[in-house]
């Protein structure tokens, strides 16, 4: 039976197998655990906004990470709440339409985001007397909008060519839509997606990994040359942290995109691995960044602080 994507159709997600027992702590879980990722988010986008000695490229490019994970987490979080609650799996093709592009947009965002912030470190360390001629406020501007306009062109002809189908399947195999459990909906000829979609994973993972790969090995061609170990210490502490957010990333996504191209992967681990793309990212990134970075550690204290402090006077 084929369905106009058009209409109201409902679609079924995968069960989250709650027994009555576990609904209301799972409730809890989940909606402190969305609270906490925007609450540190939303800490870091103030401190970086408020804090005139963290607008340098480093942290303006750091601004858009929390943006990216806040869009993510409220992908998923709301939709995944509400359906704990009411114990209703049905979500409309519209709004897994939404979901879908959201979900994509926040991952390649944040990878896209990583690469760029990795070669912000590579200048700042392999090249410090070009990089004020390199990071200039007008280049940042076009890396930032660069970033955000390749992400949201990619990720609208993905979703324009899922959307001319008709469907003739309503169970999403995954616990949130994506563009992988949405073809699995067609009974059509999908080949054009495929290729698309193997085009953005060579984009979106393999662009940002071969910057990731280049930078940090000059990086470190740097590092054990120099003979500054305060300089050393202080590059090895910024890179570790950044290196830490983007393997988390990188190889959960790859991971999860693959298992749905190969059909001897067990669908729990292809789902658990699926949401802790959208779970962890966004919950760790803020604490790696506010726990690691000096700078964005000291201005957070002083915010609460100064914000706190006035409160209660």
């Amino acid at each position: 039976m084929y369905t106009n994507a058009s209409s109201a159709v409902l679609l079924t997600l995968e069960t989250l197998g709650l027994s009555n027992a576990y609904v209301y702590p799972a409730f809890v879980f989940g909606t402190l655990t969305y609270l906490c990722i925007m609450f540190c988010n939303l800490l870091v986008l103030a401190t970086i906004a408020c804090s005139k000695k963290l607008h340098k490229p480093m942290f303006i490019l750091l601004f858009n990470l929390p943006i990216s994970d806040m869009v993510g987490a409220t992908a998923f979080f709301p939709q995944l709440i509400f359906s704990i609650v009411t114990q209703n799996r049905l979500i409309s093709h519209s709004a897994c339409i939404i979901q879908a592009f959201l979900v994509h947009f926040y991952g390649a965002g944040n990878l896209l985001i990583l690469g760029a912030m990795a070669y912000d470190r590579y200048v700042a360390i392999c090249c410090p007397l070009r990089y004020n001629a390199i990071m200039t406020p007008h280049n940042l501007v076009r890396i930032i909008i660069l970033i955000w306009c390749i992400n949201f062109s990619v990720m609208v002809t993905l979703i324009l060519l899922l959307t001319r189908f008709s469907i003739c399947r309503t169970n999403i195999v995954d616990l949130y839509c994506n563009n992988p459990s949405l073809v699995k909906l067609v009974c059509e000829d999908t080949r054009v997606n495929n290729y698309y979609g193997l085009f953005t994973i060579a984009l979106f993972q393999g662009g940002p990994l071969l910057v990731m790969m280049y930078t940090y090995g000059q990086i470190l061609r740097t590092c054990v040359m120099t003979n500054q170990p305060d300089a050393r210490r202080k590059a090895i502490q910024t890179c570790g942290s950044h290196l830490t957010v983007y393997l988390i990333l990188e190889i959960n996504t790859f991971v999860t995109l693959l298992a749905h191209r190969i059909g001897s992967v067990s669908p729990f681990l292809r789902r658990a691995l699926g949401v802790s793309v959208l779970i962890f990212p966004p919950f760790l990134d803020p604490i790696i960044y506010g726990l690691k970075t000096k700078e964005l550690k000291q201005s957070i204290k002083m915010f609460l602080k100064r914000n706190v402090g006035s409160s209660e006077l």
